[in-house]
């Protein structure tokens, strides 16, 4: 009975968790890019090129300000298209917080209202993050019981107009203040602990933070440092930002030392983006993951910088990803460039002076990976086929990791595709990567963000560095069960060393049977 309890409580949290990255992930983009921009105009004022009174910097500060001031909106939105409910109705929510009749109420001192007799507390929401997950969670249960029980020919127009004159009075009256508080008592709660002892929280939070990344929890942080920055500067991502540059370091080293040239290609991929724009994970998944000692390289160089950052108190002044171009976002600036250099430096210095290959790793490297041959690779799986830029995965939708095609399966079994070795069995055993004798990498992820389940559900019968047959079982896990915690099952199939083919074809079939014919790959 406890155990049950304990998974169905799981089971929930991973939900929350899902909901808070699915909602942020679609905006990260332009969250990070409008942080970029204001950091290049407090670098321009400081250079004296521009003005604060300068048309052009009142121009490029309203392109940059505007995605943090209306946050609120495009959450809205997005949360609520996570949660399955309507995404305007959500952005509508959001706008309605900060309604130019509330904004001018706050800044001209009122501080309350009245609405049917009910005390309304007044507050600036813009940049907030708290309230607006709040009331979003609300409205898409409202929906769910108004889509049960309103009619359904008037349910275009009733179900939005009872969400709003239910939804907007009560974030205003109950999920704005309680929001705020919270808030703002994760900020305060952040700052104490890093006025504390700013050297062991630093410390904490830069080591953890690539493993947060790799496992997808990162983003629920993310908030509590976007929220931070509605009332001062943010120290989360000031001591998290020494990890993305142990990361390049590795990356640097890794692309320096190997002589595989298909490992330099794939170091290079990750030094780029994550140098310029903040994105490490070709780095991540493509090498630490990989490569196991540079795991515990990373940790250490990344728990040296942020403990170095933490305790000369850096702080983010706007919201970036961590990278060349975002320094000046960060202050101050001389205690972050320490901080980096010796995340970098020390990241770099044991990849190369200890070197990055374990005992599995070199086996996998004599495995006839440089030389490929075409070959067509069998599905493991039995169920629907459906195109990767179909699924809610940014990284396989776009192909980052490599070509393929995904299954929605059927059963709880995955078999070998090919004949060939395990060259990456992932602890938790929701991913398993093969490569086949003629030299295809072929990963293969059960479920989107399943990660987070931690293994439970999934058992494999394999180990990395076994030799399999074609049909061989590689891993059963429970169907039913995931899909009860809050998970889709569909499982990308992907080459990941798709460069080295001129096609990757998949047939053009509605379902498919374990061991037909998947990918076709030609050289």
């Amino acid at each position: 009975m406890n155990h049950t309890k304990k998974n169905k409580e799981q089971s929930k949290l991973s939900m929350v968790l899902d909901v808070i990255s699915g909602s942020f992930a679609p905006i990260i983009g332009i969250l990070a890019g409008a942080g970029l921009l204001k950091a290049m105009l407090s670098v321009l004022v400081m250079l004296g090129w521009l003005s604060k009174e300068n048309g052009s910097y009142i121009v490029l500060s309203a392109a940059g300000d505007a995605v943090f001031h209306f946050l609120p909106v495009f959450l809205g939105i997005s949360i609520a298209i996570k949660l399955g409910a309507n995404g305007y109705v959500g952005g509508v929510i959001g706008v309605s917080i900060l309604s130019p009749e509330i904004v001018h109420l706050v800044e001209n001192g009122v501080d309350s209202l009245e609405f049917f007799g009910l005390p309304v507390l007044l507050s600036d929401y813009s940049s907030t993050v708290f309230p607006i997950f709040m009331a979003i969670f609300a409205y898409a249960g409202l929906e769910r019981i108004l889509k049960k029980v309103i009619y359904k020919d008037i349910q275009l127009f009733m179900n939005p107009l009872l969400s709003l004159v239910i939804i907007v009075p009560l974030t205003l009256i109950v999920f704005g203040p309680i929001g705020t508080l919270l808030g703002e008592g994760l900020g305060t709660l952040i700052t104490f602990l890093s006025d504390k002892s700013g050297l062991l929280a630093g410390a904490v939070l830069g080591g953890a933070w690539t493993f947060l990344t790799i496992a997808g929890l990162h983003w629920t942080i993310i908030p509590l440092a976007i929220a931070n920055l509605a009332t001062g500067p943010d120290p989360i991502i000031g001591m998290a930002a020494a990890a993305p540059f142990a990361q390049i370091g590795i990356g640097i080293a890794v692309f320096l030392k190997t002589k595989d040239k298909d490992l330099k290609a794939l170091a290079a991929s990750g030094i780029v983006p994550g140098s310029l724009a903040g994105t490490t994970e070709a780095i991540n998944y493509g090498i630490i993951l990989r490569y196991k000692k540079t795991m515990v390289y990373v940790l250490i160089a990344s728990a040296v910088g942020g403990a170095i950052n933490g305790s000369l108190g850096v702080a983010m002044n706007s919201f970036v990803l961590p990278s060349v171009l975002s320094i000046p976002a960060f202050t101050p600036l001389l205690s972050f460039l320490i901080g980096i250099a010796v995340a970098f430096a020390l990241g770099f210095i044991f990849t190369y002076v200890f070197g990055f290959e374990g005992k599995t790793e070199k086996t996998r490297d004599n495995y006839n990976l440089i030389i490929v041959r075409p070959e067509k690779i069998s599905s493991p799986l039995h169920g629907k086929v459906v195109p990767l830029t179909a699924i809610k995965d940014p990284i396989f939708a776009t192909e980052s990791v490599g070509k393929g095609v995904a299954i929605e399966p059927e059963d709880g079994k995955v078999v070998s595709p090919v004949d060939g070795i395990v060259t990456t069995i992932f602890p938790t055993g929701h991913a398993i990567g093969v490569t086949s004798k003629d030299g295809a990498e072929i990963l293969i992820c059960i479920g989107i963000d399943t990660v987070k389940l931690k293994g439970q559900y999934y058992q494999p019968h394999v180990k990395q560095g076994d030799h399999v047959k074609r049909g061989d079982l590689l891993i059963t896990f429970d169907l039913q069960q995931i899909k009860d915690a809050g998970y889709e099952t569909t499982t990308p199939i992907v080459i990941t060393n798709s460069e080295k083919y001129v096609d990757v074809k998949a047939p053009k079939l509605d379902n498919v049977n374990t061991l037909e014919d998947l990918l076709q790959l030609s050289i």
